[in-house]
This record gives structure tokens, sequence and C-alpha cells, in this order.
């Protein structure tokens, strides 16, 4: 990442995303944000690697916020799922959700998610990948139907949300936990430093 000039006064954070999971995580760090909704078509392009697609989508996200929060720090983020290069992004129905699931079971595959941030004023713009791995028990159509039933898998990358009941379905995972979810933590943490985000009172 490259240098970042010391911050005189706290920068306004934005979160270029309407998930509650991001919101959820970056709440839990006690810092002080808002939300911004980023307008962007988050379809990979064709032979595009799950990898470079997160870093594009992270990257476009938070350009669109930035264009009109030029002061401020804006954070964008993508995840996406791979199954042995296969990339598999948000199920368009309940039968791609099943679908999705019963190619996961008993499999290990990549968490990808993105992450960008952009100070227009300053022209910083930084952007990276972060992987986590995560291994599914294996999945009958039962299991996969009922899970479904849920609604839960419907606008999660890879059709599960492992904080959620999606959590009974993996049997192991290695990485940051809070990159699966959507928004790896590590990387949050060193934009706290780098440009002095206002945390609340009990945070700091």
């Amino acid at each position: 990442m490259p240098p970042v000039p010391a911050a005189v006064t706290p920068v306004r954070l934005i979160l270029a995303s309407s998930s509650p999971r991001r919101r959820e995580i970056l709440s839990s760090l006690g810092l002080k944000f808002e939300v911004r909704h980023a307008d962007v078509d988050e379809t990979p392009r064709r032979g595009e690697g799950a990898a470079e697609a997160v870093r594009r989508l992270a990257l476009e996200k938070a350009r669109v916020v930035a264009d009109s929060e030029k002061s401020s720090l804006v954070v964008g983020a993508d995840t996406l799922v791979a199954l042995d290069g296969v990339v598999m992004g948000k199920p368009a129905d309940p039968e791609e959700a099943a679908r999705m699931l019963l190619a996961l079971g008993g499999r290990t595959h990549e968490v990808l998610t993105g992450v960008a941030f952009v100070k227009a004023d300053e022209e910083f713009v930084h952007a990276g990948v972060c992987r986590s791995e995560v291994t599914f028990k294996k999945i009958s159509e039962a299991t996969a139907s009922k899970y479904v039933g849920t609604g839960e898998p419907l606008g999660k990358a890879g059709a599960y949300a492992i904080q959620g009941a999606g959590g009974d379905l993996v049997e192991d995972y290695k990485g940051s936990f809070t990159n699966i979810v959507g928004l790896p933590v590590a990387e949050i943490l060193r934009s706290v430093v780098r440009f002095g985000i206002e945390r609340l009172e009990w945070a700091r």
C-alpha cells in the first residue's frame, strides 16, 4: 500500500455497500461510518477470474461513491465463491441456490473478497483481495432444499451465510472468518490507523 499523509483530523469513513453483514462488521469495530449505496453491475465479465472480478467490483463501488464524497475515505467490497476455478456469485433463484449447494457439498472452495479504498481529494486508491477456504460437509438434496427454504441463501455468494444457518453446512474453514462473511477486518483496521478514522468512545 502506498504511503499516506498523516491525518490532522479524523477522516470520515463511508461504506459503499448496502450489505447488512458489512455494516455489522464495521459497527462491531466501533467505527463511525456512513453508508452509501453503490449502483454497480456485479456480474463477473466473461473469462474473468474470481480474484480479478472482486478487485474490479470493489474498486468500481468505491469510485462511484468517492466521486461525490471526495474528502472521505470510501471503502468498497465484493465477495465471490470459487470452486475448481468456477466463479459462483449470488444465485438468481432457489433452484440455482440448490445447485450451488450440492456442488459445494463435501468439497473445499475459496471465498474471495475484494476490498478497495478510495480518497479522491488525495488521489489515494488501494485495492486488494483476501482469500479464505471453506470445506462443506456432504449435503443431500433434502438438506439443500430445506436450507434454501429458509430464504437465507438468496443474495449470498455461493448461496450460503456462514454466520447464519449456513454455518451448519460447514465442516471447516481456513483464513479470515469476516472475509467469508464479506469484509476482512484486518484490511479495515489498517485504514483506521493510516487515516485516523474516528472510533466510538468504547472502542478507543
